[in-house]
């Protein structure tokens, strides 16, 4: 879900090859949900091989990425470690509405309304422990850096990217910002043409920069004031946010009260867990050092993975594999000249 800031952060629309030979940290669980979410048959029914196993992941993690490979992208997936103990609530919410998403799902498709069964579907996705590691496995296998964060990914990747080991941060999310990702990146799977929900017409999905220095501008606050802000329209660790406020509400008392404990003075906190708590975390995640290497393609796992595990077409991962050996190259031959991450 994510911080509720949207509305109130200046984006710009960017082509994919501004990215060229840049290092983006991707939050691996916010792109496997998307691609969970999406690649799916028109019942809404996820991808499947002969043994049942959903494979929509597999075909969005390998597809996608030698797109942006061939692009000159270098994506390194960082996977989300233990969870903070104030997430418990959100998490035991959202398994309440997959589980509500999949019920509904089973009546749509018994009614024969394919759209709803579609929408229902998209929101009884789950992530498990077997998709993470398949996922992990097969990025590996493609020459795709894998981390593991301590915590959250999503403040990993911040870090790295305001370390400069990465030029940003890369989810659907705005928490990258109150973390203090000085970039991110948001629509890079979802690029192209995309069905408008509930509509019957398209529409051209394009990536977006958000530039952290240019939000606390645009907003007149500081970084510690995002955070505030953020935690009073709602993160994933306090999903209601503040009962009554909302993002330009909140922005107000921000400008005007300027510190937490202020605001606290002005508005009723009604969650178990404590803001000052929530806005250490944002200030200071747990997060590692950790040295990026990309490892070599491996040809013969990935078909292993792809082809013999999962039924995927011998000719159709063939194909994408020359592809993939193809922006390998290009990647090292432009590595013997410059680094820009």
């Amino acid at each position: 879900m994510g911080v509720k800031i949207s509305e109130l952060v200046p984006k710009k629309e960017i082509k994919i090859e501004d990215l060229a030979h840049k290092v983006l940290a991707v939050d691996a669980f916010n792109a496997i949900y998307q691609f969970l979410s999406i690649i799916r048959q028109s019942d809404g029914t996820p991808l499947k091989d002969s043994k049942g196993r959903i494979t929509s992941h597999l075909s969005g993690l390998f597809y996608r990425n030698i797109n942006l490979l061939e692009k000159g992208l270098k994506p390194v997936y960082v996977f989300d470690g233990e969870r903070p103990t104030f997430k418990k609530r959100t998490v035991e919410e959202r398994e309440k509405i997959r589980q509500e998403a999949m019920q509904k799902w089973k009546q749509a498709l018994e009614a024969g309304d394919l759209e709803e069964a579609r929408k229902y579907a998209q929101a009884a996705v789950i992530l498990d422990e077997e998709i993470i590691m398949e996922a992990k496995e097969l990025l590996t296998a493609m020459g795709i850096p894998v981390l593991q964060a301590p915590s959250e990914g999503e403040a990993q990747a911040a870090y790295m990217a305001r370390k400069g080991q990465a030029y940003a941060s890369v989810s659907q999310d705005m928490d990258s910002l109150l973390f203090g990702s000085p970039r991110l990146v948001r629509n890079l799977n979802i690029t192209g043409k995309r069905k408008v929900p509930g509509r019957p017409y398209y529409k051209e999905i394009y990536p977006q920069l958000i530039e952290l220095q240019e939000v606390l501008q645009t907003l007149k606050i500081d970084h510690d004031q995002l955070i505030i802000l953020g935690i009073l329209v709602g993160t994933d660790y306090n999903p209601e946010g503040v009962r009554g406020v909302g993002p330009k509400r909140a922005l107000e008392l921000v400008r005007t009260y300027r510190t937490l404990d202020r605001i606290l003075l002005h508005v009723k906190w009604e969650h178990d867990v404590d803001p000052h708590a929530l806005f250490e975390f944002f200030k200071n995640p747990p997060v590692v050092d950790a040295e990026i290497k990309f490892p070599p393609i491996d040809k013969e796992r990935i078909k292993k993975i792809l082809v013999d595990e999962h039924d995927f077409s011998p000719e159709r991962v063939e194909n994408a594999l020359e592809r993939l050996e193809e922006a390998e190259k290009t990647r090292q031959q432009k590595t013997l000249f410059s680094f820009s991450p």
